[in-house]
């Protein structure tokens, strides 16, 4: 018996219209089959591998009613995402008749969408498929893991999406995510804080990360993603590139072609407005080194405002500093610091600014002078 390719079927003879009417077709043995042609689009490890391949010594029909099954999957893949929508959304529901006979001629998925085009006719199947339940072996996620950082910790995480090392992501302080992985994509949705991202590049799996109303798409690249409710740029989303490039687009209603693509060294930002993002930001440019200083233990204001920057420091822990008037917290401040020394940072602002420290009921509050 031959054995599958590893990544697909190629390989298993293919059924002529001739010996058709000889195959023992039947709805187990095609949902059986139908399994298999789509673990085969993936990498088989051993053990299905072995199972595959006593599958297929079972019975020679195996192997042939395989073949056919992989052919029909191999023309859904070649559907444009919407004509496949369309055939999804308008599929009727398959009449309820008898279990069809071993001799069947032809099998009961080919002769109940033979009024289907060549292509709707493979997609039809699929999705019929699907109502049985295997398709779903294929949308599902191979992998779904969420993420969180406490307050003033920091993680690191490597996803399983590569056998020689997968990508990584870093975690900052109180940062929140899920990553699933897809057979045809990876997907990391950023919900709070922010993560640098190392990408392993696999260009048959496309990385997107999500932060508010933002897609980034990568194939393999080193790249910060920031997407806070607090601190600096409370309420936008901010991507830095550290190395390769990136694509940035609204994840809301927007044509690829409104993205910008972002190299080393550049940064956007995007503000969220309710159900859509208004639009992209301008681009700037950092040096490649200053991207997520967070990692090493730093923080850098530039002209940031100073409720701003105290909010900042509160991410990795309490400062028991306050600023109450309106006029004093929209001063600006500039420098590095380390994360947790806000003390330190206190003790500057009388040179920086025009203010002064005052202890009152256990916190130090930071008033004109």
């Amino acid at each position: 018996m031959m054995s599958p390719h590893p990544n697909d079927c190629a390989g298993l003879p293919l059924v002529g219209s001739g010996a058709r009417g000889h195959l023992a077709h039947d709805e187990a043995l095609e949902l059986e089959a139908a399994t298999w042609a789509v673990r085969c689009l993936g990498s088989l490890d051993a053990e299905n591998r072995a199972a595959l391949n006593a599958w297929l010594a079972a019975d020679p029909q195996h192997a042939t009613v395989l073949a056919a099954v992989s052919t029909t999957l191999q023309g859904v893949q070649q559907l444009p995402q919407h004509e496949v929508a369309k055939l999804r959304a308008g599929l009727p529901k398959r009449p309820r008749a008898a279990k069809p006979s071993l001799n069947l001629q032809p099998s009961w998925w080919q002769s109940y969408f033979r009024p289907f085009a060549s292509h709707a006719t493979a997609a039809a199947v699929v999705f019929g498929m699907a109502c049985a339940g295997w398709f779903g072996w294929w949308v599902q996620p191979t992998f779904e893991q969420s993420y969180a950082s406490a307050r003033g910790q920091q993680l690191v995480a490597t996803l399983p999406d590569s056998m020689s090392g997968g990508s990584t992501v870093q975690l900052d302080s109180n940062t929140q995510l899920q990553a699933r992985l897809f057979r045809d994509r990876r997907e990391v949705k950023l919900n709070d804080g922010q993560a640098m991202f190392a990408v392993h590049p696999d260009k048959t799996r496309p990385f997107h990360v999500l932060a508010g109303n933002l897609r980034i798409t990568v194939l393999g690249t080193r790249f910060s993603v920031r997407h806070t409710t607090t601190g600096m740029d409370a309420g936008r989303t901010v991507v830095a590139v550290e190395e390769g490039r990136v694509r940035v687009e609204s994840a809301v209603g927007s044509h690829p072609a409104a993205g910008v693509e972002l190299v080393a060294g550049q940064v956007l930002e995007g503000a969220d407005t309710g159900d859509a993002l208004a639009e992209l930001g301008s681009v700037t440019n950092i040096p490649p080194a200053a991207v997520a200083q967070w990692r090493s233990g730093r923080i850098s204001f530039n002209q940031t405002p100073l409720h701003q920057a105290l909010a900042e420091f509160e991410r990795y822990g309490p400062t028991n500093l306050v600023v109450r008037d309106p006029v004093v917290a929209a001063m600006p401040v500039g420098g590095s610091y380390g994360l947790r020394q806000s003390q330190r940072f206190a003790e500057f602002l009388p040179q920086l600014l025009p203010v002064r420290l005052v202890l009152r009921d256990g916190v130090t509050e930071i008033v004109a002078r």
